[in-house]
């Protein structure tokens, strides 16, 4: 955007310090990174001519086109580009507390590195000590939905190269009559567990937690379901952040409106109330999206849209949808699965099988992410 728009003014409000590279948090719950691999600081990546405002947005008032931050700046805007993230409400989950991350049996991959690396301790003394593993993911829209089945896989790998598969029980519980969105994904994902001996359990979603008994109850169909566990990993809830979530941005109604998700035309990622607001990343109200790949591929839709527009050209480019999932299904194997909007397959690669596990698609995990990303952020700063 800089680069296209020299003349322009351009802010970018962040509280944070360190950036953390989100998709490596399953590879340090599964011990195989630490969370320095998957840590940055914000001010090796901030590009050259762009002010940096070192502070959250605590109000966006989009009718008066400003914002207001923490330290209560009032920025006013032209064009505003909403990337905020989303927030992980574990208090959603009665009993639950980021702080028992790495305690009794509870690990939690999403919370941070930190937590990250806590979870493949805990995930290390359940195989060692056995009993029953259970794990899930939220009713609503989340980051990343592919990585609460990775995690089951890595568990499942990680006791069988142990000889220690005989001594624990692994549970799934999918929050729908589905383990993934996509009808192949699901199906290929379902028959794995099965032939894997992990117990599959649908429309469960984890409601409440007790530590100390370590229960866990699930809402279902037909009622709550209490659970007892030796460990779980807990996925939390997700929602816009407050600021976002008191604002006029978010969707009024529908599907998307409950937990705050900023209202976005799928295809160009532009508020249809404020048409001078984008939404990119995990708090795009979009069917799809919440992945690094999607990101990778909505800025420069909303960027080359925003700039044919300052242009005055007709603005024509479009984001269908597209998400990557490399599917980890034990350590050095995976599955790379690419789709859209419509649930279709698009790999980028003929030669890779997206429902095969394969050592290459591992290593797109394992290597290549993360190194196409830095080069990416390295390349515009």
């Amino acid at each position: 955007l800089r680069r296209s728009m020299p003349n322009a003014t351009i802010t970018i409000i962040d509280a944070k310090k360190e950036h953390h590279f989100q998709p490596g948090f399953t590879l340090v719950g599964a011990g195989i990174w630490s969370p320095a691999q998957v840590t940055e600081r914000n001010v090796d990546y901030m590009p050259r001519g762009v002010e940096w405002v070192e502070a959250a947005v605590a109000e966006f008032d989009p009718e008066a086109n400003a914002v207001v931050t923490t330290t209560g700046q009032r920025i006013d805007y032209d064009f505003l580009m909403v990337a905020t993230g989303l927030k992980l409400n574990y208090e959603g989950i009665e009993g639950m507390d980021v702080s028992l991350i790495g305690r009794d049996g509870i690990a939690s991959i999403y919370a941070g590195p930190e937590q990250a690396r806590a979870s493949a301790a805990v995930i290390d003394g359940f195989i060692d000590a056995g009993g029953v593993g259970l794990f899930g993911r939220p009713a609503g829209e989340m980051k990343c939905a592919g990585a609460p089945l990775k995690i089951t896989f890595i568990t499942d790998d990680k006791a069988r190269s142990r000889g220690r598969r005989g001594s624990v029980e692994l549970i799934y519980n999918a929050h729908n009559p589905a383990v993934f969105s996509v009808a192949p994904v699901n199906d290929r994902v379902a028959e794995m567990f099965a032939g894997r001996d992990i117990a599959l359990n649908y429309s469960h979603v984890l409601k409440a937690i007790d530590p100390g008994a370590k229960q866990a109850t699930y809402a279902t169909e037909n009622g709550d379901v209490t659970l007892d566990y030796d460990f779980i990993h807990v996925v939390p809830p997700m929602r816009a952040p407050d600021a976002v979530l008191a604002s006029p941005l978010p969707w009024q109604d529908g599907a998307l409106a409950a937990d705050g998700w900023i209202e976005a035309d799928k295809a160009t990622l532009r508020h249809p109330r404020y048409p001078n607001v984008f939404a990119v990343g995990d708090i795009a109200g979009v069917p799809r999206g919440k992945t690094a790949a999607s990101v990778k591929w909505q800025v420069p839709v909303v960027v080359d849209n925003l700039v044919a527009e300052t242009a005055g050209r007709t603005p024509q480019a479009v984001y269908n949808g597209y998400t990557s999932c490399p599917m980890v299904t034990g350590i050095g194997k995976a599955m790379l699965i690419e789709f859209d909007y419509d649930g279709n397959l698009i790999p980028s690669f003929p030669f890779i099988d997206p429902l095969k596990e394969l050592w290459v698609s591992w290593l797109i995990e394992e290597k290549g992410l993360l190194g196409a990303y830095r080069a990416m952020l390295r390349g515009r700063a």
